[in-house]
């Protein structure tokens, strides 16, 4: 599958494709703040305990809303820890799939819709995390993947609940101004429980195919932690965009470590 270039990777009337952000020169290790690194570490820790995770598969109800339009059906999650993502929704209207591999350079991406006819994810809506739906891999990638930067933002309160409240994002060896875009792009809100550490909401941007500067807020709330193989699983994970429910899934099954390959994560 062909890349596309990123929308606006634009930069004084300058677009730059996709190809040229893994074509850089080496990453230097990106910021860390100390004590933000050990509050995901110890997220981490609630998550998993000592257990190892490769890849995981959801299964549950989900009801999807579109405007005025409101249907429900099933959901299929798959996700491994490299960074590999797949929704596949059964819905009244058809099925609608979403893929998305950030494990090799450059990621791609693709979407479909009832009538089954596969179209590619913009490119600069491939820097967020295809495993938004499993907490567990985002942070493990933030943790181990040297170009992450962490930082700390303000305690606070998210939805009647204390939060701890951190910024990630991936630094690049791109021009300054280049890098400034590549930060916007990649840039996690990440929320944690601030007595559990369980994360309680992530937040990042979408943006349209023709406009990577224009930010199109994305939530995903995460309830119901269940443990399964000692591993803590939200049983129910929510969808917002600009503040409205998009995507409400209750999951009914959790299956860890079936071996998933990159096969599981093409267009088909």
């Amino acid at each position: 599958m062909r890349f596309p270039r990123l929308g606006l990777f634009l930069l004084v009337s300058l677009l730059i494709p996709a190809t040229a952000i893994h074509a850089q020169q080496p990453t230097p290790a990106a910021p860390r703040d100390a004590q933000a690194v050990l509050l995901l570490q110890r997220s981490l820790a609630a998550l998993t305990g000592t257990a190892t995770v490769n890849d995981v598969t959801l299964t549950g109800t989900a009801t999807r809303t579109a405007g005025s339009d409101n249907e429900s059906g099933t959901v299929t999650l798959k996700a491994t820890a490299v960074g590999q993502g797949r929704v596949d929704l059964s819905l009244s209207s058809g099925p609608r799939s979403e893929v998305i591999d950030i494990s090799q350079a450059p990621p791609i991406g693709s979407w479909s819709g009832p009538d089954g006819t596969w179209h590619p994810i913009a490119g600069q809506n491939l820097f967020a995390d295809p495993t938004w739906f499993f907490p567990t891999f985002l942070i493990h990638r933030a943790l181990s993947a040297p170009s992450y930067a962490i930082s700390p933002m303000d305690a606070e309160t998210k939805d009647g609940v204390a939060v701890e409240h951190l910024k990630i994002y991936q630094q690049s060896g791109l021009s300054s101004q280049q890098a400034a875009l590549m930060q916007g792009l990649s840039q996690i809100d990440i929320y944690l429980n601030s007595s559990t550490l369980l994360p309680v909401s992530i937040l990042f941007h979408a943006h349209p195919d023709t406009d990577a500067l224009v930010n199109i807020p994305t939530q995903i709330n995460f309830s119901n932690y269940q443990a399964v193989q000692g591993i803590s699983v939200p049983y129910r994970i929510q969808k917002y965009i600009q503040n409205g429910l998009v995507l409400d899934m209750a999951l009914t099954s959790v299956e860890l470590d079936t071996g998933l390959t990159g096969s599981d994560f093409q267009a088909q």
